[in-house]
């Protein structure tokens, strides 16, 4: 997927795709007890992007390893390049975007939205960094601008339990790493100018949608759902508000 947003894994990398891919599996499921019954949710083709929250680096191997063989990228920092042993993982052999914090990275955007046009998976972290305890932290603006863009549809995605990594590993205990898939939505805009201020609160109802599906002391700063809005959120024919479910 690199710059050019095509999956890797294919072609002459084939072997070293599923052979890599194949043992970081089989490593996670060493490590963790993960539940992947509601990765089913996840469509098998057809564009999409993956809204999740971003508690450390477990997730990206545990998901994208489970999600296989569906063609799907993400954004990975930037700085990430030179590292290495994760550089040549992430960026040439599973195709991350690598993407420049901090500021608004056209090359990286045009990535994405080229990978939605292929009709793949991209995954996003509205919070931007880790949070380390699982809490959420505030959705940044510019995560709206690619749903907004693409007109793709949004699903939510979140896991938790993966913050006792490093706590469980030197006691030898497995991790329980829990994913919830939530109902898609996308996001509307019915006229008016895109301020920066809109980019914040269609973040934040995304970021609420996301706190709908984890326990409450993962919530952080959305954890009163009460305060919810979804003005700019649309929900296709047979899904649903994930914070107000039909009775």
């Amino acid at each position: 997927m690199s710059g050019s947003a095509v999956p890797s894994g294919r072609g002459s990398n084939g072997f070293v795709f599923r052979l890599l891919t194949g043992s970081i599996k089989a490593l996670s499921a060493l490590l963790c007890r993960v539940d992947t019954a509601h990765l089913r949710r996840v469509p098998e083709r057809g564009p999409l992007i993956l809204v999740t929250n971003h508690i450390n680096f477990l997730e990206v191997p545990v998901v994208y390893t489970h999600l296989q063989p569906r063609p799907l990228t993400g954004f990975v920092k930037a700085e990430t390049l030179g590292n290495p042993l994760l550089g040549p993982l992430l960026f040439k052999l599973w195709g991350g975007i690598p993407i420049r914090r901090g500021e608004a990275d056209v090359v990286a955007f045009r990535a994405a939205l080229q990978a939605l046009q292929a009709g793949h998976i991209v995954a996003i972290a509205p919070e931007g960094t880790r949070s380390g305890d699982g809490r959420l932290q505030r959705g940044h603006p510019g995560s709206a601008f690619l749903a907004l863009r693409s007109g793709a549809p949004v699903l939510p995605l979140v896991y938790y339990g993966g913050e006792q990594f490093w706590k469980n590993l030197p006691r030898l205990r497995r991790t329980d790493f829990h994913i919830v898939v939530g109902q898609p939505f996308y996001l509307k805009h019915t006229g008016g100018r895109v301020t920066r201020q809109v980019r914040q609160q269609m973040a934040d109802e995304m970021m609420f949608q996301i706190a709908a599906l984890l326990p409450p002391p993962y919530r952080g700063v959305y954890s009163n759902l009460e305060a919810a809005t979804e003005l700019y959120l649309h929900f296709p024919s047979g899904a649903h508000s994930n914070i107000r479910p039909p009775l």
